[in-house]
């Protein structure tokens, strides 16, 4: 009764790390707080971009 209770735990085993693999996570990847910065840091430029963009083209 114990080999056959094994086998089927191992076989059951095999079969939820299977399908662990199928589906995926809905967790966000991990991004630094060092890259987080750096992101922040090139959107601030960007906004600075399209606001100088529009009070040049607003002027002319």
């Amino acid at each position: 009764m114990n080999r056959k209770k094994k086998i089927n735990n191992t076989l059951k085993l095999k079969v939820k790390k299977a399908n662990a693999k199928l589906h995926k996570s809905n967790k966000p990847k991990y991004i630094s707080k060092a890259e987080r910065a750096k992101m922040e840091e090139q959107q601030k430029e960007t906004q600075a971009n399209t606001a100088e963009s529009n009070l040049s083209s607003e002027t002319e």
